[in-house]
């Protein structure tokens, strides 16, 4: 157990010192909501409903996000599963988004990996497609029955643009640390600290700091 704890602990540590740019940067402060209901189909397939409201300061040009996320999963292995989504995503201020999107989960003792891979249509760009990727390695480590502490990084790499002349390559970084609780058997509640940067070539990079609160309904 002390093991597994000082293993969480350095993991979250390193998520926390990575994060900071070498560049200056405009700051902001937000707020995430992320509640989310799910239902088992069988013993290895779930369904997910999962929404999101993404509270930010439109003084400073971030406008704020809604979405709504169905997904689909299928446990492959006891440390595998393989998921599928379809968003719809509101912009306040234009731009709105769908998205389709596939991901592979796994999991290693403490250690937890996420490869997503995204395809972006975002309103008013001629119906051009985008595709991201995005890896993420983390932890989860158990501290009591009910009760654990979560840290991840994930890279956002866009392989095509969703415009013409639009940014390709590794354009962002989000860092997250928080806990899980389960309050019920079928209700979990997370409160995470997250750290989103955004990289800018011609300025600086824009960063934004949000408490993230999650509440999943496990029917």
């Amino acid at each position: 157990m002390f093991y597994r704890i000082s293993a969480g602990v350095a993991v979250c540590s390193m998520v926390l010192f990575a994060a900071p740019s070498a560049h200056a940067s405009d700051e902001d402060f937000e707020l995430w909501l992320n509640p989310a209901i799910a239902f088992d189909l069988d013993e290895d397939t779930a369904f997910e409903l999962e929404t999101a409201q993404r509270l930010r300061d439109s003084e400073n040009g971030r406008a704020d996000t809604y979405f709504v996320r169905a997904w689909l999963a299928q446990e492959l292995a006891d440390n595998v599963a393989l998921a599928g989504a379809v968003e719809r995503r509101i912009n306040d201020g234009g731009s709105d988004e769908l998205r389709t999107m596939q991901q592979l989960s796994t999991s290693h003792g403490i250690l937890r990996t996420r490869l997503r891979l995204e395809q972006r249509f975002v309103e008013d760009r001629g119906g051009r497609m985008g595709l991201r990727l995005r890896p993420r390695l983390g932890v989860n480590v158990p501290l009591a029955e009910r009760l654990s502490v979560k840290a991840d990084a994930e890279l956002f790499w866009n392989l095509r643009a969703t415009g013409s002349g639009g940014d390709t390559g590794i354009t962002g970084l989000r860092t997250q640390v928080g806990l899980g609780y389960a309050l019920s058997d079928n209700l979990d509640l997370g409160l995470t600290y997250l750290r989103q940067q955004d990289f800018e070539d011609d300025g600086p990079d824009e960063v934004g700091h949000a408490p993230l609160i999650g509440l999943t309904y496990t029917f």
